[in-house]
Protein backbone atom coordinates (compact mmCIF):
# COMPACT_ATOMS: atom_id res chain seq x y z
CA UNK A 1 0.00 0.00 0.00
CA UNK A 2 1.77 3.12 -1.32
CA UNK A 3 2.06 5.57 1.75
CA UNK A 4 0.96 9.36 0.60
CA UNK A 5 0.63 12.59 2.37
CA UNK A 6 -1.10 15.91 1.12
CA UNK A 7 0.27 18.96 2.52
CA UNK A 8 -1.46 22.38 1.94
CA UNK A 9 0.07 25.74 2.78
CA UNK A 10 -1.59 28.75 4.01
CA UNK A 11 -5.54 29.97 3.43
CA UNK A 12 -6.62 26.29 1.95
CA UNK A 13 -8.10 26.02 5.42
CA UNK A 14 -10.61 28.16 4.09
CA UNK A 15 -11.99 26.45 0.62
CA UNK A 16 -15.32 26.15 0.59
CA UNK A 17 -15.49 30.08 2.03
CA UNK A 18 -12.98 32.24 0.46
CA UNK A 19 -13.01 33.02 -3.77
CA UNK A 20 -15.59 29.85 -4.54
CA UNK A 21 -14.94 31.13 -8.06
CA UNK A 22 -11.73 30.07 -7.96
CA UNK A 23 -11.97 26.98 -5.52
CA UNK A 24 -14.85 25.55 -5.14
CA UNK A 25 -17.96 25.36 -2.18
CA UNK A 26 -15.99 22.48 -0.33
CA UNK A 27 -13.97 22.04 2.29
CA UNK A 28 -10.92 20.58 1.99
CA UNK A 29 -11.83 18.17 4.87
CA UNK A 30 -14.99 17.16 2.61
CA UNK A 31 -12.88 16.61 -0.34
CA UNK A 32 -10.66 14.54 1.74
CA UNK A 33 -13.15 12.18 2.53
CA UNK A 34 -14.11 11.67 -0.56
CA UNK A 35 -10.54 10.68 -1.66
CA UNK A 36 -10.04 8.60 0.94
CA UNK A 37 -12.61 6.23 0.16
CA UNK A 38 -11.54 6.76 -3.94
CA UNK A 39 -8.46 5.51 -2.80
CA UNK A 40 -8.99 2.77 -0.20
CA UNK A 41 -5.91 0.79 -1.57
CA UNK A 42 -3.36 4.02 -0.80
CA UNK A 43 -2.61 5.48 2.78
CA UNK A 44 -3.55 8.91 2.50
CA UNK A 45 -2.71 11.51 5.31
CA UNK A 46 -3.63 15.39 5.36
CA UNK A 47 -1.71 17.94 7.10
CA UNK A 48 -2.49 21.62 6.74
CA UNK A 49 -0.42 25.06 8.36
CA UNK A 50 -0.42 28.52 7.02
CA UNK A 51 2.65 28.96 8.84
CA UNK A 52 6.01 28.50 6.39
CA UNK A 53 8.40 26.90 9.15
CA UNK A 54 5.40 24.17 9.75
CA UNK A 55 5.24 23.28 6.38
CA UNK A 56 9.08 22.49 6.31
CA UNK A 57 8.71 20.78 9.73
CA UNK A 58 6.82 18.13 7.75
CA UNK A 59 8.08 18.17 4.89
CA UNK A 60 11.33 17.06 6.45
CA UNK A 61 9.43 14.27 8.70
CA UNK A 62 7.86 12.67 6.23
CA UNK A 63 10.73 13.72 3.51
CA UNK A 64 12.14 9.52 3.91
CA UNK A 65 9.77 7.59 4.96
CA UNK A 66 6.75 8.06 2.70
CA UNK A 67 6.20 7.16 -1.14
CA UNK A 68 5.08 10.58 -1.80
CA UNK A 69 3.95 14.10 -0.84
CA UNK A 70 1.41 16.09 -2.68
CA UNK A 71 2.49 19.77 -1.94
CA UNK A 72 0.03 22.39 -2.24
CA UNK A 73 2.10 25.68 -0.83
CA UNK A 74 -0.09 28.01 -1.85
CA UNK A 75 1.58 31.76 -1.85
CA UNK A 76 4.91 30.36 -0.26
CA UNK A 77 5.20 28.83 -3.60
CA UNK A 78 6.04 31.67 -5.02
CA UNK A 79 7.96 33.16 -2.06
CA UNK A 80 9.46 30.97 0.29
CA UNK A 81 13.53 29.26 -0.67
CA UNK A 82 13.14 27.23 2.14
CA UNK A 83 10.04 25.20 1.38
CA UNK A 84 11.94 24.81 -2.19
CA UNK A 85 15.04 24.00 0.08
CA UNK A 86 13.34 21.11 1.88
CA UNK A 87 11.93 20.08 -1.20
CA UNK A 88 15.41 19.61 -2.61
CA UNK A 89 17.02 18.02 0.34
CA UNK A 90 14.29 15.09 0.84
CA UNK A 91 14.00 11.33 -0.75
CA UNK A 92 10.39 11.22 -0.72
CA UNK A 93 9.54 12.67 -4.31
CA UNK A 94 7.01 15.49 -4.14
CA UNK A 95 4.00 16.71 -6.41
CA UNK A 96 3.73 20.73 -6.08
CA UNK A 97 0.05 20.92 -6.98
CA UNK A 98 -2.30 24.01 -7.27
CA UNK A 99 -5.94 24.25 -7.76
CA UNK A 100 -5.96 27.75 -9.58
CA UNK A 101 -3.95 27.97 -12.83
CA UNK A 102 -1.02 29.72 -11.83
CA UNK A 103 -0.47 31.11 -14.88
CA UNK A 104 -3.85 32.29 -15.82
CA UNK A 105 -3.38 34.66 -12.37
CA UNK A 106 -0.64 37.36 -11.50
CA UNK A 107 2.46 37.58 -12.70
CA UNK A 108 4.44 36.65 -9.39
CA UNK A 109 2.69 33.55 -9.15
CA UNK A 110 4.30 32.38 -12.08
CA UNK A 111 7.36 31.45 -10.48
CA UNK A 112 7.72 28.32 -8.21
CA UNK A 113 10.80 27.68 -5.61
CA UNK A 114 9.20 24.50 -5.79
CA UNK A 115 9.06 23.11 -8.83
CA UNK A 116 12.81 23.14 -10.01
CA UNK A 117 13.13 20.07 -7.31
CA UNK A 118 9.46 18.52 -8.18
CA UNK A 119 8.99 15.21 -9.34
CA UNK A 120 5.88 17.12 -11.45
CA UNK A 121 3.40 19.74 -11.78
CA UNK A 122 -0.46 20.01 -11.59
CA UNK A 123 -2.37 23.09 -11.68
CA UNK A 124 -5.55 24.21 -13.34
CA UNK A 125 -7.70 21.23 -12.57
CA UNK A 126 -9.63 22.62 -9.56
CA UNK A 127 -9.57 19.75 -6.51
CA UNK A 128 -9.11 17.52 -9.30
CA UNK A 129 -5.28 18.20 -9.12
CA UNK A 130 -5.20 16.27 -5.96
CA UNK A 131 -6.46 13.34 -7.95
CA UNK A 132 -4.53 13.73 -10.77
CA UNK A 133 -1.21 13.25 -8.66
CA UNK A 134 -2.19 10.88 -6.63
CA UNK A 135 -2.85 8.69 -9.81
CA UNK A 136 0.84 9.43 -10.95
CA UNK A 137 2.13 7.63 -7.50
CA UNK A 138 -0.20 4.63 -7.97
CA UNK A 139 -0.24 4.33 -11.80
Amino acid sequence: MKKLIIINGPNLNLLGKRETNIYGNLSFTEFFDTIVKKYPNVSLEYFQSNVEGELIDKIQEVGFSYDGIILNAAAYTHTSVGIGDAVKAITTPVIEVHISNTFSREEFRHQSYISPNARGVVLGFGLQSYELAINSFID
